[in-house]
C-alpha cells in the first residue's frame, strides 16, 4: 500500500491545502468547538460538510458496520465517494468528500475538476487508483501535511486515527468513509440541518469510547459571501 505523510487535523492547514487547490476562497474550514447548541451556533453557516477525526477502536468499528448494515439503500450516482487505497491520507480524502458533493456550490479549481471528470462512470475501487495516481494532489497533500504546527509524522509511522466527512447530497446525509464499501445512509436532512445532523452522528461515536479524548470536528464552512 502506497503511503502519504499523515495530515494534521488543523483548519488552517487545511484551508491552505484548499487555497493551493485554487477553491473558491469563501469556503473555509472552521473549528467546531462543541456539540452543544450554544456552540454550534457559533459555526459559520451555510455548512457544506462537517469531518470528524476520531480514534479507531473496537467499539468505533462495530458501529459503523451496524451502521452499514442497516442502511444497505443504492446510492445515487450524484453522491460522489471512492476508496482509500493510501495510508494516511483519509484527511484529504475527507477533503475531497467535501468539496466533490458541493460543487454546485462551491468553485473546487482545475485540479479536481479534471479530478472529478475522470472519475465519472467509475467504480469506487478504480477512482482511489485514479486517486493514488495523482500526482498534483499528492504534491499538494505532502505541502500541506508538512505546514502543520507539529512536526510531520514520516509516511510509514502508523497512524491510529481517522477521518470520515458527512455531507448532504439531495436531503439525505452520507457519511462517506473510504474504508468502507459504500457511504452509509444516516437519513433525512433537510436544508441548514447539516450540522446539527452530522453532531447528532458524532455524539454516536463519541459514545463508542467515552473515555477517549481525541475526538476533532471541522466544519467546511461559507466565510464570506
Amino acid at each position: 500500500m502506497a503511503r502519504w505523510r499523515p495530515m494534521e487535523s488543523n483548519p488552517e492547514v487545511w484551508n491552505s491545502f484548499l487555497a493551493s487547490l485554487n477553491v473558491a476562497k469563501e469556503w473555509q474550514f472552521t473549528d467546531v468547538w462543541g456539540l452543544d447548541p450554544e456552540l454550534l451556533a457559533m459555526v459559520p453557516q451555510p455548512v457544506a460538510a462537517v469531518i470528524l477525526l476520531y480514534p479507531i477502536s473496537k467499539n468505533t468499528e462495530k458501529l459503523g458496520q451496524e451502521k452499514l448494515k442497516s442502511t444497505a439503500t443504492p446510492v445515487p450516482d450524484n453522491v460522489f465517494f471512492m476508496k482509500q487505497t493510501v495510508g494516511n491520507a483519509c484527511g484529504t480524502v475527507g477533503i475531497i468528500h467535501s468539496l466533490l458533493n458541493n460543487v454546485n456550490q462551491i468553485e473546487v479549481g482545475e485540479t479536481l475538476r479534471t479530478f472529478l471528470e475522470s472519475c465519472r462512470g467509475v467504480s469506487y475501487d478504480e477512482r482511489a487508483n485514479l486517486f493514488q495516481q495523482s500526482d498534483p494532489i499528492a504534491e499538494h497533500h505532502d505541502t500541506a501535511a508538512q505546514s502543520g504546527q507539529t512536526a510531520a509524522p514520516n509516511a510509514e509511522e502508523e497512524v491510529n486515527l481517522h477521518f470520515v466527512t458527512f455531507v448532504n447530497v439531495d436531503g439525505v446525509m452520507y457519511e462517506l468513509d473510504g474504508r468502507k464499501d459504500r457511504p452509509v445512509n444516516w437519513g433525512t436532512c433537510g436544508e441548514g440541518e447539516l450540522l446539527g445532523n452530522a453532531a447528532r452522528a458524532v455524539k454516536e461515536y463519541m459514545n463508542c469510547d467515552p473515555g477517549e479524548m481525541r475526538f476533532t470536528v471541522v466544519s467546511l464552512s461559507k466565510v464570506s459571501n
